[in-house]
């Protein structure tokens, strides 16, 4: 098992474009469903499948847990963006974005999305991200709000087949070998005794950091200077458990940790066990572990009956960056000869793959 749970969705057209480039087949590494915020008692929204915008209308109006005038009232909020753009005030939150929402939908739709997407609260989070992400995936073309869920574990995804694309044309890969520091001489850039034209530095924000403090320091202390949210994963066996779907949302607040379960049998791993996620889980890394596992058991005992074994759980603690409003991000040219690649570098996305992927792009794009 992974050390984490991923979601892909059907917007990552780069990320997804990159796999098949590297020779993945996606139908098998991938399980593809339409949107599905479900809860274990039957509510929620899913979509049905079809270009995403008037998915997302027949979606609404289908959730009968809302009241009509509820249902037309979230309809003309998503409309309303939409004629602004995707665009609001850069200090907005997403939980002020959601004052006008209903209640239920903001609870049910609108703030896991926001979890899910941003890994930071809504009170905290950027409402322009999550707009950003609303639109490329709910607004877009045929099945990009569609959910990818990994079928494989994620170095086969996309990590072990670059790798081997790598090596066929012929690159030199140095595995395991920190860089100490970057020097520069005229016209290049030395790494431990090696000469480059250029350098693309993708590496997490700190490490980022650390090597471009002697030559960019300016950009290193924009880069130094992020905050960040963890995301606990606990994995459990529930033997002759059975659900319609792999993903499960489940109703978070103050006693109930995790926003989604995945039924890990059915998706290719080991049978009759789950994995509960917590994203934005800084309160609950300060709860402790064992608090924590005792809330994770409660909770999943309120939805589901038999027995339980707990597996396990594991924590990362700098998952990844705190997406706040007005959030100031690292450039993606610390140097005319190093460029910057990650989630973490400028740009309109939260930190996902899709942002990675298409950072990398953008740094390619600008050497050649």
């Amino acid at each position: 098992m992974d050390n984490g749970q991923h979601i892909l969705i059907g917007a990552y057209r780069d990320t997804l474009a990159l796999m098949r480039a590297v020779g993945v087949d996606l139908d098998q590494v991938l399980h593809r469903q339409a949107l599905s915020l479900r809860y274990p008692d039957g509510t929620g929204l899913r979509l049905p499948p079809g270009n995403a915008l008037p998915a997302f209308v027949r979606g609404v109006w289908a959730w009968r847990d809302l009241r009509p005038g509820e249902r037309l009232r979230l309809l003309m909020l998503a409309a309303k963006w939409r004629l602004q753009g995707f665009r609001c005030a850069p200090g907005t939150t997403v939980s002020e974005l959601a004052r006008h929402c209903p209640p239920m939908a903001y609870r049910d739709l609108l703030e896991p999305l926001c979890v899910a997407a941003l890994n930071t609260p809504a009170e905290r989070a950027s409402a322009q991200v999550l707009l950003t992400v609303l639109r490329d995936a709910l607004f877009s073309g045929p099945g990009s709000s569609d959910l990818l869920l990994p079928k494989a574990p994620l170095d086969r995804l996309f990590p072990a087949p670059a790798l081997d694309w790598l090596r066929r044309h012929g690159a030199t890969l140095q595995m395991g070998h920190r860089v100490m520091g970057l020097d520069l001489a005229p016209g290049r850039v030395e790494i431990d005794g090696l000469s480059f034209d250029h350098v693309i530095l993708a590496a997490p924000p700190n490490e980022a950091a650390r090597l471009m403090a002697p030559i960019a320091p300016a950009w290193s202390q924009v880069a130094a200077s992020f905050s960040y949210q963890p995301i606990v994963t606990a994995w459990i066996r529930a033997p002759g458990l059975t659900w319609p779907e792999p993903m499960t949302a489940l109703r978070a607040d103050g006693l109930r940790p995790a926003q989604f379960a995945f039924h890990l049998g059915a998706l290719g791993g080991p049978a009759d066990t789950y994995a509960l996620v917590i994203s934005g889980a800084e309160r609950w890394v300060d709860e402790g572990a064992e608090a924590t596992r005792q809330a994770l058991l409660a909770q999943w005992a309120e939805q589901f009956s038999g027995p339980v074994d707990w597996l396990g759980s594991r924590t990362e603690k700098r998952a990844t960056f705190a997406c706040t409003p007005a959030l100031v991000r690292p450039g993606s040219r610390p140097h005319a000869r190093i460029s910057a690649a990650g989630d973490h570098v400028q740009g309109p996305y939260p930190a996902t793959l899709e942002g990675a992927v298409r950072s990398g792009l953008a740094a390619v794009a600008a050497i050649a």
